[in-house]
């Protein structure tokens, strides 16, 4: 049964506890790993503090939107986000350069985008790419987030146990809650230690602030380009081998074209790029965020709700996320990925001719490996191509 047939069948309500709990871990999750970057790309722009304001109000509003609108069409969980890489890049690549001139980089760079979308080159291209490359890499990716929870276990004990006691607990008797339920001892614990700095937090509506773009050959050919190879090779591909790799088979065209055309509506706004997420989309199409994969989606319009508040409120929203301890955010991300880690893992090696492959892409996915500002993604997924390639059946 196909993803939206088995939304059809099931005739469930709207509303589940489990879709908002996983919608919101992933907006946080996303923004407590990433906002600082952004914050530093518009300084090195030389942002001021309403323009700043105005970069997390186009940011918020373009990832609800589409959250909503491609989630809600397709029928399946399609999580976008700003390019964090893309954001790196653009800390040292907007040194200097005016804000006008930027904006005119953020539009190239989702022209490019749209094009490749529409045009359907992109599709035809993650065709000829095998599911257990796909999975093998889904696995490396988010297997730091597994990896982090254990990290942090030395430096506070009682946080990260007891977030793990309930977390094992809950699976073992409401594994629908379980995520959601040890998010919530991890705000008690932090709260009774004293963890959660509130004082930091104030509220405060973001308003948009609209800056006509100029355009440079230097700069369009120095950043611009550089902007598009890396989000589309370190966030589109693995945000579309996520859903893939979740048995979810949505045309890879109209995400791509429709992200690419939400950055040239935004960019002037501070929207310097759109595309899918990989590692928050996960937590959305996971077993915890509802057992029916059919119904899955419905956390992803959740995320795209909260992201919609987010932008809205801006800088509220990046103080209130900054209050949380790291510990918590690193704890409940690690554990509501633990079973999509797990079954990348599993798909990923099930097919012992690929399994050379598969475990190739693995490690350079999971080594961190960047090569020319492009992330271990891409080269995972690259080596594990030629290494299937040349074990071919002759």
């Amino acid at each position: 049964m196909t993803a939206r047939a088995s939304v059809r069948a099931s005739g469930a309500g709207w509303f589940s506890f489990s879709h908002l709990s996983a919608g919101f871990i992933a907006v946080l999750v996303g923004y407590t790993s990433s906002a600082a970057i952004v914050f530093q790309a518009a300084h090195a722009a030389g942002a001021t503090a309403a323009e700043i304001s105005s970069w997390l109000w186009a940011l918020g509003i373009g990832m609800g939107l589409t959250c909503i609108g491609l989630s809600l069409y397709f029928r399946s969980p399609v999580l976008t986000a700003w390019s964090t890489p893309g954001a790196a890049l653009l800390v040292t690549g907007l040194a200097g350069l005016p804000m006008a001139e930027a904006v005119g980089i953020f539009l190239f760079n989702a022209l490019l985008i749209t094009v490749a979308g529409f045009s359907g080159w992109f599709d035809r291209l993650m065709r000829h790419v095998p599911q257990t490359l796909t999975a093998a890499m889904l696995a490396g990716v988010l297997l730091r987030f597994g990896l982090d929870v254990f990290a942090v276990l030395p430096t506070q004990g009682i946080l990260v146990g007891l977030m793990m006691t309930c977390y094992l607990l809950g699976r073992r008797n409401i594994p629908r809650y379980a995520v959601p339920l040890t998010f919530l001892v991890g705000l008690l614990v932090a709260g009774s230690q004293g963890l959660i700095a509130l004082e930091g937090i104030h509220i405060e509506l973001a308003k948009p602030v609209f800056v006509s773009p100029t355009f440079s050959w230097s700069s369009l050919i120095g950043v611009g380009v550089p902007l598009f190879i890396v989000t589309m090779a370190s966030q589109n591909i693995p945000g579309l081998a996520v859903l893939r790799a979740n048995g979810y088979q949505t045309p890879a065209s109209p995400l791509i074209g429709w992200t690419g055309l939400t950055g040239l509506v935004l960019a002037p706004l501070g929207g310097f790029s759109f595309n899918l997420a990989a590692i928050t989309a996960a937590i959305c199409m996971s077993k915890d965020a509802d057992a029916d994969p059919g119904r899955r989606y419905l956390a992803a319009v959740w995320a795209g709700v909260f992201y919609l508040l987010t932008g809205l409120f801006g800088a509220t929203v990046v103080s209130l996320f900054a209050a949380f301890p790291r510990a918590l955010i690193v704890t409940i991300a690690g554990l509501a990925l633990l079973g999509t880690i797990g079954n990348g893992l599993a798909s990923a090696l099930a097919h012992e001719k690929q399994r050379e492959a598969a475990l190739i892409t693995f490690l350079v996915t999971a080594s961190g490996l960047s090569l020319f500002g492009i992330g271990s993604a891409f080269w995972g997924l690259a080596l594990g191509v030629a290494t299937a390639w040349i074990n071919r059946p002759r």
